[in-house]
């Protein structure tokens, strides 16, 4: 691994077509056999040497055949238009997984990921309270998202659990709730009351911090 310092901290989303619970974090195959969804973060802080990436949010599609540590999956990046040139660059070199460890989220998206779209670069709002269960995404004519709490068949009430895993490559805690998904761009797919994920993350090099 090339050594370079590099640090995301920030809020972390993800959100797919399988149901509550996300059987890729148990080595299951996804709900209907393939995995479409998206993941990213909106940076509270970040630096890659001595670039910036402080207030910066990014996303990426993806869409993959099967379970995904069978690979052969497809992405289609979406970075906040505000980004300058040497920081879109240096985003795409930690997505690049060259300089994250073996075994680290990046890494391995590098490997399962066979075929990549054309980066989107646009406005993207992101709304999130992790307490709450509550987040939205919109980048236009590309996604658009809105996670809420899981409620109680019974009671109506909003329903909580966590998902804690202390050897998780993406997070080692995270919130559970319910996401509907638009996709209009590269990966298109549509989903409705299906898994979320909200988490605080920091990653590095070496993988998960926190």
């Amino acid at each position: 691994m090339t050594q370079v310092d590099w640090r995301l901290e920030g809020e972390w989303l993800k959100s797919c077509n399988c149901a509550w619970g996300c059987p890729c974090d148990f080595n299951a195959r996804p709900t209907n056999g393939e995995c479409k969804g998206f993941l990213g973060m909106h940076l509270g802080s970040g630096h890659f040497q001595a670039i910036k990436l402080d207030g910066l949010t990014f996303f990426v599609v993806v869409h993959f055949p099967g379970a995904l540590h069978e690979g052969n999956g497809e992405a289609q990046p979406i970075m906040d238009e505000r980004a300058t040139p040497e920081q879109r660059d240096a985003l795409f070199q930690i997505m690049s997984g060259k300089h994250s460890a073996e075994g680290t989220l990046f890494h391995i998206f590098s490997l399962i990921v066979t075929k990549m779209h054309d980066p989107v670069f646009a406005a993207i709002t992101f709304e999130f309270n992790k307490d709450a269960r509550t987040a939205r995404v919109v980048v236009p004519d590309i996604l658009e998202s809105s996670t809420s709490p899981i409620k109680n068949p019974v009671t109506g009430l909003p329903h909580r659990i966590r998902v804690v895993m202390p050897e998780g490559f993406e997070h080692i805690e995270g919130e559970i709730a319910s996401a509907d998904i638009r996709s209009t761009g590269a990966i298109t797919f549509d989903s409705k009351a299906s898994h979320s994920t909200l988490a605080n993350v920091i990653q590095t090099p070496e993988g998960v911090a926190a």
